[in-house]
């Protein structure tokens, strides 16, 4: 997939499963075939909020997965924790660096050896610009299974450029939709109260405009809270919009 196409595709993509498919794919073409895809708004120092929140996307094997996110092993790992405080491309051979000089932490081995586990040996990091003081995004390239970490870098060196160009468009097309991380997104009832307190009108204005009581529409706030996992209805609000489930099609 040339660069152009690429472009094409995402630009007019509608929904996150479209661009993520058209990502991996040109991903793939360059030698990196599991991918996986984290982004906050939510992070307060070197926490990135509750795992709730995570919009993450992957192809890496489903039980690696679930083994890098249990009780958030991803955090001791070298990348991760370059990825939380920079901008840019990282190559592992970090980790590799810090074996070698026998400086991996217990920690540090234990995500070591799982990734060894599933063929994972050799990739990148890409780490994007914050577009607020509390958000991050980062993807973690893992290159084909039989690829070392010089080969890894010898394509770097020469399509480095336009993989980082993929990520960071994939990336900003990604928060500019509507998600839901923890698989529950709003009803179009729940969006349409929540518009109109966003929009500064009451429980009775709404009851009135939409021709119901104002039982039913504090029912579905408070279901929306529920969604949400906030307390408040301005909480609610909030996340909705930082999530871009509010004012969509």
């Amino acid at each position: 997939m040339t660069l152009v196409a690429f472009l094409e595709k995402v630009i007019q993509a509608r929904s996150t499963d479209t661009v993520w498919k058209t990502t991996s794919e040109a991903l793939e073409t360059h030698g990196f075939d599991r991918v996986i895809y984290g982004f906050t708004h939510f992070r307060t120092g070197d926490f990135v909020g509750d795992s709730d929140d995570l919009m993450v996307l992957s192809t890496y094997p489903k039980a690696y997965l679930r083994k890098l996110l249990q009780a958030a092993r991803f955090y001791r790992y070298p990348p991760f924790a370059w990825a939380l405080n920079n901008v840019g491309a990282k190559s592992w051979c970090c980790v590799q660096d810090r074996k070698r000089k026998g400086r991996l932490t217990d920690a540090e081995k234990d995500m070591l050896k799982l990734n060894q586990e599933h063929g994972i040996h050799a990739g990148y990091t890409i780490s994007f610009m914050d577009i607020s003081a509390r958000a991050k995004g980062a993807m973690a390239l893992a290159a084909r299974s039989e690829m070392s970490q010089d080969d890894a870098d010898r394509i770097w060196q020469v399509h480095g450029k336009t993989i980082e160009i993929i990520c960071n468009i994939a990336h900003l097309k990604l928060i500019s939709l509507p998600h839901a991380p923890n698989g529950r997104g709003l009803t179009p009832r729940q969006k349409e109260v929540l518009e109109w307190v966003a929009q500064g009108k009451t429980t009775q204005d709404i009851a009135t405009i939409l021709n119901v009581t104002v039982a039913t529409v504090e029912k579905h706030l408070r279901l929306a809270r529920l969604v949400l996992k906030v307390d408040t209805t301005a909480q609610a609000v909030s996340k909705a919009i930082l999530r871009n489930q509010l004012f969509t099609s």
